[in-house]
């Protein structure tokens, strides 16, 4: 469906607008509330998997990956809305659960970490670098929710590629805990299949 026949039907349409009213507020919100988590008091966790090497600074891979996997899923799914509105979906109903999961957790972050600061944010001006946005990991799960509304399978091939690289990374570089990385993909998978669901009760009901 192009664009122009999607936004001609009223009910696609809606849907749209709808999920923007409140995707834009909930993402304002997260700021907000990344900022409390930041202020807030937590406990170190013992990981033996971030015991086992020191840190290593991978910023430029972590967030090349991240811009390239961005840029690649937008190639191929621009002249699709529907697939970029079940995406903006998804990742809404995760913040949301990153939310609820990060309320629910107050860890500090790794003691060894090292800053990961978006080199992008750096170069255009002065952003707020957080280090308790922990569990779950939103890096992985970003990236991960990318590959599952991927259909074609070689770019599929390389999204999965690029989550299990900037998984790692964040490890090397000790910015999250093991279990943040390995909870993330099951949480993108949840949202995933949950909006999924969504629209295919939708689909029948109508």
């Amino acid at each position: 469906m192009s664009w122009k026949t999607f936004f001609q039907n009223p009910k696609t349409r809606t849907e749209f607008i709808l999920t923007l009213i409140v995707l834009i507020p909930l993402l304002l919100t997260f700021s907000q509330f990344l900022l409390f988590i930041e202020e807030r008091k937590g406990i170190i966790l013992n990981d033996p998997v971030l015991s086992l090497f020191n840190p290593i600074d991978l910023t430029w891979l972590v967030f090349g990956l991240i811009y390239f996997s961005l840029i690649l899923f937008i190639y191929i799914s621009i002249k699709d809305p529907s697939r970029i509105m079940i995406a903006l979906q998804a990742y809404g109903l995760m913040v949301v659960f990153r939310i609820i999961a990060m309320y629910l957790t107050p860890f500090e972050a790794p003691e060894k970490l090292l800053l990961l600061n978006d080199p992008f944010v750096q170069l255009f001006g002065k952003g707020d670098v957080l280090t308790k946005d922990l569990f779950f990991s939103g890096h992985t799960g970003t990236l991960f929710l990318l590959f599952l509304l991927a259909d074609n399978k070689k770019f599929k091939a390389v999204l999965l590629a690029a989550t299990i690289l900037v998984g790692l990374a964040v490890l090397l570089q000790h910015i999250h805990y093991s279990i943040d990385v390995f909870v993330a993909p099951f949480i993108a998978y949840g949202s995933y299949r949950i909006i999924k669901r969504f629209h295919t009760v939708k689909t029948k009901a109508f």
